[in-house]
């Protein structure tokens, strides 16, 4: 691959949005009010955007989505483009993709480029499965005869064959996911791009995307990977990019991109108050407020760990699931404790609710997690909260041998002291 030729140049590249400033009365007055004085309005924002084209300077309305990014990728490259939300991912592969043009910079591509940048993409809601993927294989830039050619394998891929002429509105987002995805892997093309479609679908299909981006690799041709999920990330991916606000802040071996990436999502504030949380998921009629791990107390592997969880609930629950996740990095499990899975039921009252978990006994190795809160049913989260806090689970000599484990060496799981045998085999001289 070292002698590979460049498929993708992208050379000094920046986007730049002027954020929105309307704040217009929506009220039978104010409607006469923009009417009349709509010219005056107008010619101050053809002025505004003259000066944006001319804008050099730091500006309170200005967004840099991206800014001076610059990188090449090798034809039969797999690129895993990981950071932060907000970090430019997505902006740059607008910008791959064609959706949008840079403010500044040049992107050079060699081959047809498949996009496959958000669930459903071009789908018609009306329309059957079989009619949208005729339409957006053509969309995409395939032929009828292509998309004819490869139909058969792209349902049975996607796995909707009984739904195909069903209208896409009434599918579900995964089989939406599926069926989209099965036919941008179909286009084969030179540069695959993919955006998080791994966030959405079962673990099957999951395991089947991750087998299709490899035979796209191995077949020569370059895949774009997007993922927070940095288990895929390390399996897929033989390069990778770390972003942060808009601009490359590593280039180069994986587990260096990955480890900086989890070095950075465990610099969250330790002690936010969950109450005022406003990056939480759900419908909202249950929230959590506070969380206390062993009150603060170190937290060593092999010992007991306490959470003091609070939570305000607007209605009466007779069985609801809580759920308390340990993670690496972005949402990457280490192991989860659920109390429906333990077979105890946990009921609510309205107002104000406080829980004590006691784990026994924690089997993890000494490094820095997250946790990760939920409650709700056992798929619909009434609340979510995504790095609720970061914990730290200090060093200890747990099987008392003079060495530490640590989850960088040995993996984050431990296990209890095994009995360990040997059989010497003694051949007569």
């Amino acid at each position: 691959m070292s002698n590979a030729s460049p498929v993708i140049t992208v050379e000094n590249l920046s986007k730049r949005y002027r954020l929105g400033t309307s704040n217009r009365d929506k009220t039978l007055v104010g409607t006469i009010r923009n009417a009349v004085t709509y010219p005056i309005r107008n010619f101050r924002e053809i002025i505004a955007r003259r000066r944006f084209e001319k804008e050099t300077s730091e500006d309170s309305t200005v967004l840099w989505a991206l800014k001076d990014v610059s990188f090449t990728v090798k034809e039969g490259e797999v690129l895993g483009i990981i950071g932060h939300n907000g970090a430019g991912k997505s902006s740059l592969l607008k910008l791959l993709s064609r959706i949008t043009y840079p403010t500044t910079g040049k992107i050079t591509l060699q081959g047809r480029v498949s996009s496959l940048l958000e669930v459903g993409t071009g789908f018609h809601s009306e329309l059957s499965g079989r009619d949208n993927v005729y339409m957006n294989g053509t969309v995409l830039g395939m032929t009828h005869k292509e998309v004819e050619a490869k139909f058969d394998e792209i349902i049975a891929f996607s796995g909707v064959e009984k739904h195909i002429d069903t209208p896409i509105k009434y599918y579900s987002s995964g089989m939406k996911v599926r069926l989209a995805f099965a036919v941008a892997a179909h286009l084969d093309p030179e540069i695959l791009i993919i955006d998080e479609v791994l966030a959405v679908g079962d673990l099957a299909f999951q395991q089947k995307c991750l087998g299709k981006m490899n035979s796209v690799a191995k077949s020569g041709r370059t895949v774009l990977f997007v993922s927070h999920n940095m288990v895929a990330v390390e399996g897929l991916c033989n390069r990778c990019l770390l972003m942060s606000s808009g601009s490359v802040v590593f280039d180069g071996d994986v587990q260096q991109a990955v480890e900086r990436y989890r070095s950075a999502s465990m610099k969250l504030p330790q002690h936010t108050e969950l109450a005022q949380r406003k990056d939480r998921k759900g419908a909202g009629t249950v929230r959590f407020t506070n969380l206390t791990i062993n009150e603060g107390a170190p937290i060593k592997p092999f010992e007991p760990v306490i959470f003091d969880i609070t939570v305000d609930s607007a209605a009466h629950y007779e069985d609801i699931v809580i759920a308390i996740q340990f993670c690496k990095g972005y949402r990457e499990v280490v192991t989860t404790i659920n109390n429906r899975h333990q077979g105890v039921k946990m009921p609510l009252t309205e107002g104000e609710n406080h829980f004590r978990v006691v784990l026994p006994k924690l089997y993890l190795a000494p490094g820095h997690y997250l946790i990760d809160l939920w409650v709700g049913s056992m798929t619909v989260p009434e609340d979510q909260i995504v790095g609720a806090m970061k914990i730290e689970v200090e060093e200890k000599d747990i099987y008392n041998s003079g060495l530490s484990p640590k989850s960088q060496w040995h993996g984050d799981l431990l296990a209890e002291v095994c009995s360990w045998e040997v059989s010497v085999n003694h051949q007569a001289s």
